[in-house]
């Protein structure tokens, strides 16, 4: 199995490599348990400052260049890496499940209550075979017990989490001891545009490496998270 490539960014590193969804199907099929982050301009400057994440990102078995900043900071440097954003890896990992692993379980962990259910209910109308278990992010600490010892029970081979940055990382370093041969990802706001919550960026939009922008229209919210963004760029620029 070609072994990726990891390019420092910043304090981090992100991997190279061709194909990463056959990498991640790879290390399924070899019982390899594998803890996936996916990487943008806001979590390499969170990191910078915040040293236990900086740890857990380095110390992860597959860091994809989920954001736009991690490629224009690649270009910058000599690498023709292609961006690979959290959301179409899961997907392609769902839809390869569908036929390579029917009868293992998959786990969709975080959102607001329904979340999780909708986005599986999703995924199941086109896959119905899929074996979905599902959880929202909200639990008290009885059901989050009671969540634990459902992944140690059903042992799921495949676990998105989607507790956003960087509290899903905090959360799968945490407990990935409880099904030490599954994969373990990231997914942020996922779930929400499979529930059909929220809606990604144009295509054009996305091609661009302007999906951030539709982001930040659909959450005006999140402009004090995007300052990071210009920040991030006059580092790579330095």
């Amino acid at each position: 199995m070609t072994q990726p490539n990891r390019i420092p960014v910043l304090k981090v590193a992100v991997d190279s490599l061709e194909d990463y969804s056959n990498w991640v199907l790879n290390r399924i099929k070899h019982e390899q348990g594998t803890q996936v982050t996916t990487l943008n301009a806001e979590m390499a400057m969170l990191a910078e400052t915040n040293s236990e994440l900086r740890a857990i990102i380095n110390q992860s078995d597959l860091i994809i260049p989920d954001g736009a900043g991690i490629i224009i900071y690649l270009r910058l440097r000599g690498y023709r890496q292609a961006r690979c954003p959290g959301i179409e890896l899961a997907a392609s990992l769902l839809k390869a499940w569908s036929t390579i692993m029917t009868t293992e379980a998959i786990a969709f962990y975080g959102g607001e209550p329904g979340i999780a259910e909708d986005a599986a209910s999703m995924w199941l109308q086109q896959y119905p075979h899929l074996k979905i278990i599902t959880n929202h992010g909200y639990l008290t600490h009885e059901a989050a017990n009671q969540w634990q010892n459902t992944l140690v029970t059903q042992q799921p081979k495949l676990i998105l989490v989607g507790l956003g940055v960087p509290r899903q990382e905090f959360w799968i370093n945490q407990h990935r001891h409880l099904c030490p041969q599954s994969i373990w990802m990231g997914v942020g706001g996922s779930f929400d545009i499979w529930a059909g919550k929220k809606s990604r960026a144009p295509l054009w939009l996305r091609e661009n490496n302007l999906e951030w922008l539709y982001r930040l229209y659909q959450e005006p919210w999140r402009w004090r998270r995007m300052l990071a963004l210009p920040q991030f760029l006059l580092r790579a620029l330095s």
